[in-house]
């Protein structure tokens, strides 16, 4: 990945110690939790590689509880985050993960509640940037630095264009698309990293797409607790 400025390598304004595992973790758990959709009432967490030997000594372990609790990775009540996650009635595990990874801050994180579960594998590649490489078994690359969408379809012939030709009309751009299946006309997810956010009726368009069956917006620009 290029990095587009400086502030993509010294990193954004943070409570430290550390931009790859504590700003770069924090935004790897509010991209999780912005995919999910709603507070997790359980968050198992695997951590890989540097990310397993240093989480506690780095704060990444209070980084992850913040982003799932949505706070800005300047937020001082970081440091009270896993304290604060119980207070709301997150559940939260953490484990050290083996076997072959992606980058050596690598995170699998497995959120439930509401009768949802989903599955999210991010790395934090430094500078507080992520990267996000897996959704409930996709295999996607996306960095969330704009604002981001998740359209989990059944996959037909013409409803990628559909998709697109909503946004088009609603006046948004597309900067990056990427769509992943799991068999021909079966699960498929669309991601699209936008410049602009999205209005909330045509999520709502979208959403009512007769072959979408849900989606998710991870739009970090935007101020207020999903």
């Amino acid at each position: 990945m290029r990095f587009k400025d400086v502030f993509s390598i010294i990193g954004p304004s943070m409570v430290g110690p550390s931009s790859s595992h504590t700003a770069g973790a924090l935004r790897i758990g509010r991209a999780a939790r912005r995919i999910f959709g709603q507070r997790p009432e359980i968050a198992e967490i695997m951590l890989y590689g540097s990310f397993a030997e240093t989480y506690i000594g780095h704060g990444s372990d209070l980084a992850f509880a913040a982003g799932l609790l949505d706070f800005e990775a300047d937020d001082m009540r970081i440091r009270d985050s896993l304290l604060l996650a119980e207070e709301t009635g997150m559940h939260i595990s953490f484990t050290k993960g083996k076997g072959p990874f992606s980058h050596p801050n690598t995170v699998r994180l497995k959120l439930s509640g509401g009768g949802r579960e989903d599955v999210i594998v991010g790395s934090s590649i430094g500078g507080g940037n992520i990267v996000v490489t897996d959704v409930n078994g996709f295999e996607v690359n996306f960095t969330v630095r704009t604002p981001t969408l998740l359209v989990f379809h059944r996959d037909r012939p013409g409803i990628v264009a559909e998709i697109t030709g909503l946004l088009g009309g609603g006046g948004i751009n597309i900067g990056f698309m990427e769509v992943d299946r799991k068999s021909r006309l079966g699960d498929a997810l669309t991601v699209i990293e936008t410049d602009e956010s999205l209005s909330e009726s045509l999520m709502e368009t979208i959403r009512g797409m007769q072959e979408v069956t849900r989606i998710g917006i991870v739009d970090l620009t935007a101020k207020g607790v999903v």
